[in-house]
């Protein structure tokens, strides 16, 4: 017999399934891209009229995991997916609460948010499993406008394509320059800690990755992808959705297994002045293919 995935507290309130308060760590205040110091950087952060520098949008993806396995059980390690617009940042010392209403029977998608305790909405979206239809950054995407003279993006054109990088996560490995950490790291003051990540006493019989570290993984090697985006700039990442089309993705420190990671260009969309790019990152590995997808908006 597996031990269970989580061992976090969860309350009904109303229609909605509720996870703890938790206050995430801030783990990019090193992070480098571009030459130069990110939006995580308190000097950076501030220069662009923030408080300090920002809790990671994936980092909050951890504290719907009890949530949703608790809805659809192992389904949700296999083909969950996240789908979020982010409203405001939170910051390093702030606690934040996930919320997520609870489907109808046979319902596969349901809407998902999360706020601080004065009542800040930090994102909304959606959470869903399998092929369960329109997802909210898929909603997002449909709204905005077509993107006009751009300047940043004006060399990615729609379509394009990289070549297949190999990478992998192995539970010492340092992520590099855009992730300074390694798993063990993260593991250690992720805000939902399971045993399946760190063991294999789970339905698979090895560690997961959990879903906040997958685009740790995707972009390990985001500097060879060679799609020409100009810079520098500082990303800010409006909304974001990580997608397992089939299957989970395994720790790589048990045996040497390896992924491998392709991005595209799919659709150039913008709002307010501000441009925006979608970029699919998929993963190929034991002939399973993984997706994540992101509206990433940049200054």
């Amino acid at each position: 017999m597996t031990e269970a995935a989580f061992t976090t507290e969860l309350l009904e309130s109303g229609s909605l399934l509720v996870g703890p308060w938790r206050s995430p760590k801030q783990m990019l205040h090193a992070q480098v891209y571009d030459s130069h110091a990110s939006i995580h950087d308190d000097a950076t952060a501030q220069k662009l009229g923030f408080q300090g520098g920002t809790i990671e949008g994936p980092t909050h993806f951890s504290q719907f995991a009890p949530l949703c396995e608790r809805i659809w059980g192992k389904a949700w390690f296999e083909t969950g997916c996240l789908s979020a617009h982010y409203r405001n940042p939170a910051f390093e010392g702030e606690e934040v609460q996930a919320s997520v209403e609870k489907p109808q029977a046979g319902q596969t998608i349901t809407p998902i948010g999360m706020t601080k305790r004065d009542g800040t909405e930090i994102l909304r979206g959606t959470s869903s499993v399998g092929d369960a239809g329109e997802t909210a950054l898929e909603r997002r995407l449909g709204e905005l406008k077509p993107l006009a003279d751009p300047v940043i993006l004006c060399d990615l054109k729609v379509g394009m394509k990289t070549g297949r990088q190999t990478v992998k996560m192995d539970f010492d490995q340092n992520m590099g320059d855009l992730y300074p950490f390694s798993l063990n790291q993260k593991l250690k003051v992720i805000t939902e800690p399971s045993l399946y990540y760190s063991q294999g006493d789970n339905p698979w019989g090895r560690p997961i990755v959990p879903m906040e570290m997958l685009s740790v993984l995707f972009q390990y090697r985001a500097r060879d992808d060679r799609l020409p985006i100009r810079g520098p700039a500082v990303g800010l990442f409006a909304d974001q959705e990580i997608r397992l089309l089939r299957g989970r993705i395994e720790d790589a420190g048990a045996q040497d297994d390896e992924v491998r990671v392709r991005a595209s260009a799919l659709d150039r969309v913008h709002r307010g002045g501000r441009q925006r790019r979608q970029v699919r990152q998929g993963l190929l590995s034991d002939g399973a293919i993984r997706a994540a997808v992101g509206a990433a908006q940049q200054r």
